[in-house]
């Protein structure tokens, strides 16, 4: 499809995402120009931009233009320098090779993530992203009128599996170095779409009211149909590109499949809202802070 500002868009998944073709980010983009990439965002769920020429200034322009950013990670350190950035290198031991949204532990998660691929290997290394908003309109009926009532306590404190090296326990120690549990409703409401999804992932780890085995039990069967092959675009990677992502109503994965090869990734958070349920019952926090030294939007 060709815009009224003249970029194609080309769906690259039959339910998920979009290569956005013709757009140079390190140029300035015009309010309409925006718009539409914006209108692509939210109907497509995830954007790629191929080749692009950015430093971090200049991903950090572009993320702004989605609203304002938020710092690196409420507990993870940012690059050297930059405080909005936060780099995914697999050689410090961040693979991220959960299905997560981003940062759902607080009571704020990001609205939209931005990736940048500085260093690539040679194979391996993809990003995969799911449309919670379809694996919802998946769900029997009777699934859905249960997921319709239930909250979910999303934390960033759980037991993950055993750290490969002394950089990757470093990394999990800074990760819990501060603990946050937030009550998030299974099904969130896309504040801007109206469109209803899953909202769970790795930090969902318990459903309120329920004992520990079943809630990994509904869980477990709720996120199966956010992972189906259909609901999932896979993203091979190269230098340059620039993926972006409605964190709102998506889920991401990234294959620890490239062995002891390099992968350096920057990634950029734009403030979000907090989520709301059905009724409009909004997110709360039950253990930890607001996070407003990551979130400015919540403060």
């Amino acid at each position: 499809m060709t815009t009224s500002t003249g970029f194609d868009v080309r769906r690259i998944g039959g339910r998920i995402g979009a290569e956005i073709v013709g757009v140079d980010l390190s140029a300035e983009l015009s309010p309409a120009l925006f718009a539409e990439i914006n209108s692509a965002l939210l109907e497509h769920k995830a954007l790629v931009f191929r080749g692009q020429d950015l430093d971090d200034e200049g991903q950090l322009r572009f993320a702004s233009l989605f609203g304002e950013l938020t710092t690196a990670h409420p507990t993870v350190p940012s690059a050297d320098g930059r405080p909005n950035v936060l780099p995914v290198d697999g050689e410090e031991g961040v693979r991220a090779n959960h299905w997560h949204t981003d940062v759902t532990f607080v009571r704020t998660p990001p609205k939209v993530t931005t990736l940048r691929g500085i260093v690539i290997p040679p194979y391996g290394g993809n990003t995969l992203i799911a449309n919670s908003a379809a694996a919802y309109r998946d769900l029997p009926e009777p699934l859905r009128e249960l997921a319709d009532k239930l909250w979910a306590v999303h934390t960033n404190d759980y037991d993950y599996a055993a750290p490969k090296s002394d950089k990757a326990a470093e990394h999990r120690r800074q990760f819990v170095s501060r603990t946050y549990r937030t009550a998030h409703p299974v099904v969130r409401v896309h504040p801007e779409t109206g469109e209803r999804g899953l909202f769970i992932g790795g930090f969902a780890q318990s459903i309120v009211g329920l004992n520990g085995f079943d809630s990994r039990d509904l869980l477990r069967l709720f996120q199966s149909y956010v992972t189906r092959p259909e609901n999932i675009v896979r993203v091979a990677w190269s230098p340059g590109d620039v993926v972006v992502f409605d964190n709102r109503i998506t889920q991401h994965y990234a294959p620890d499949d490239y062995g002891d090869l390099p992968r350096l990734l920057h990634r950029v958070t734009v403030a979000g809202d907090v989520p709301a349920g059905l009724d409009g019952t909004l997110s709360h926090v039950i253990a930890g802070d607001e996070a407003t030294h990551y979130t400015p939007s919540a403060a």
